[in-house]
């Protein structure tokens, strides 16, 4: 039974060392062969741990929480199929940045490709994805706690963006033991146990530096994209590209505050694809842009250089621009670069961008639906909350048809783009930002999600979660989808409502019929101090689509 105690202790180690580089959270799923990782995490007071049934929800539990407190968060699992449902939020954070530690028991090498139960090949299971991973041996006291924690010390150090793999073989048995045995095993890391700094410190990273020709970039023509951003980031963006005098094109993701809505309309318009066409330098900050036309756009201008500033390396531009790709914090690298005092160059954009605004409004107002509900929804964020949007249909017609406040945080699964875990990775968002969160998402992403309303039943601030019913996956209705097999293959209309999957989870539920509804249902919510609300908007299935459609159609004239 030595041998159990003896993976406590090496787990014990794994953790605390995971504390030394900010990580103060861990997603747990229930498992045998995790029993020691389990075990050392709820012993360690550094940690807050937080669990779910459901493998894949919990990896977006993790990335969602990851996503607000700027920190790694750790994940659990244990061994076989639970290690692959990790894969979506492994992908996302890849993407996006966010940093996950996975920690993903194993079965000891001698059990792998010879029958035995709830084995796997998990070493490199991942592939390419992760941005490091460490596959540990089977523990034995032959092998120094030192060299664990150094181990450790070296993969977490080098984590700047996405996640590190760590498989943790174990033998049995995993129960019981003499709690003293090895004791002197650890204990050989002597004061480490009752500090706060790694084992092992290795260098960081390498510091920004100030461009050399900005002095002459400032004074000319220019163009600032904002991508995703966070909300003090969007805010000095709209105030560092309104002193420049550059026309500013944000995206709903950007928390900029739009200065320039509806651009996903407008850039449909000739005039003002000719008017931008004159920049000579265009400067994106963050990556993920939404709007297919923000995105034709960027594609299609042809500047003399294009920078793009983003904490995330890569790229992160799909055209290959000449310009400059610039990684580090973008408030830093604001600061390096002042501003001065300009007129705006191009002052007909703004006229422009309020035109378009003014008619979706007036075209959208007697018409309770989807696109209506997406141009209104400021209305409904919370004072002092955050807001989650979901992807497909709904997040192109809130980034087209609404102005969101500067400043107001704004969170998505915008790397991948795809539609699993949606509802777990907002329930991570709230649950680190303790926060009121309105949250809006389409009816094919919660149904693929569903059993994660579980992380919704209780909440220590109040939730709304907006599902948009319109009956399938009606954003192929904006694609040229085959008509006769749109239905069936593409489409897929389901017939289900929300009410019941409301009442399994213990949720507040409304589905209203009109604007006013809507708006006094999630008004006396956020009255409420805790608690979820599930709002069910029942929409005609191809009305949204058909609503953008029919606006980016009209702006070309406008």
């Amino acid at each position: 039974m030595s041998n159990s105690v003896f993976n406590r202790r090496w787990a014990s180690v794994v953790l605390e060392a995971l504390t030394r580089h900010g990580v103060e959270h861990v997603c747990i799923a229930p498992g045998s062969r995790s029993t020691p990782l389990t075990l050392a995490a709820a012993a360690n007071s550094k940690l807050t741990c937080h669990t779910h049934f459901d493998e894949r929800g919990l990896g977006h539990l993790a990335l969602g929480m990851a996503k607000v407190s700027h920190r790694p968060v750790a994940v659990i699992v244990t061994s076989g199929t639970a290690v692959a449902n990790l894969y979506p939020a492994l992908i996302e954070a890849g993407l996006t940045g966010e940093r996950l530690v996975l920690l993903t028991a194993d079965r000891p090498p001698e059990l792998i490709d010879c029958g035995a139960n709830q084995a796997i090949r998990q070493t490199d299971i991942f592939s390419h994805h992760p941005s490091a991973t460490l596959s540990l041996p089977r523990p034995t006291p032959d092998i120094s706690a030192a060299w664990l924690a150094s181990a450790v010390d070296e993969a977490v150090a080098g984590l700047s963006q996405g996640a590190l793999h760590v498989n943790c073989p174990f033998a049995e048995p995993l129960y019981g033991g003499d709690e003293s045995a090895y004791s002197a095993w650890s204990d050989a890391l002597g004061e480490w146990w009752n500090e706060t700094s790694p084992w092992l410190s290795l260098p960081g990273a390498l510091a920004l530096r100030a461009e050399p020709d900005w002095d002459s970039w400032r004074v000319r023509r220019g163009v600032v994209v904002a991508a995703r951003l966070t909300a003090s980031q969007g805010r000095t963006v709209a105030a560092w590209a309104q002193k420049l005098g550059w026309p500013l094109l944000g995206d709903v993701l950007s928390s900029c505050g739009q200065p320039l809505p509806c651009a996903d309309l407008w850039l449909n318009n000739p005039q003002a694809k000719e008017r931008l066409a004159q920049a000579e330098i265009v400067i994106q900050f963050g990556g993920s842009l939404t709007g297919k036309r923000m995105l034709q756009w960027q594609a299609g201008c042809s500047p003399k250089e294009y920078w793009i500033v983003d904490g995330v390396r890569g790229r992160l531009d799909p055209a290959n621009h000449r310009g400059r790709r610039i990684t580090g914090d973008i408030g830093e690298w604001l600061s390096m670069h002042p501003t001065t005092d300009a007129a705006p160059w191009a002052p007909e954009l703004g006229a422009l961008a309020q035109k378009a605004q003014r008619h979706a409004q007036g075209y959208l107002a007697e018409r309770f639906g989807e696109a209506q509900f997406a141009s209104r929804l400021p209305e409904l964020l919370p004072e002092g909350g955050l807001f989650w949007a979901g992807n497909s249909l709904i997040v192109r017609l809130i980034d087209a048809l609404a102005q969101l406040p500067a400043g107001y945080p704004v969170y998505s699964n915008r790397g991948a783009s795809g539609i699993d875990g949606l509802i777990s990775t907002a329930a991570g968002v709230q649950r680190s930002a303790n926060a009121p969160m309105l949250a809006v998402i389409g009816d094919i992403s919660a149904l693929y999600d569903l059993n994660a309303l579980s992380l919704f039943s209780q909440t220590c601030r109040p939730a709304v979660l907006v599902v948009v019913n319109n009956d399938g996956g009606s954003i192929f209705s904006l694609l040229p989808t085959p008509e006769v097999e749109r239905e069936r293959f593409y489409r897929m209309p389901h017939g289900f409502g929300f009410e019941h999957a409301a009442a399994m989870f213990g949720l507040d539920y409304v589905r209203p019929e009109s604007w006013q509804e809507l708006k006094q249902a999630v008004s006396e919510h956020w009255r409420q101090p805790n608690g979820t609300l599930l709002l069910e908007l029942r929409v005609a299935p191809h009305d949204g689509a058909r609503a953008l459609q029919q606006l980016v159609s009209d702006a070309e004239r406008l």
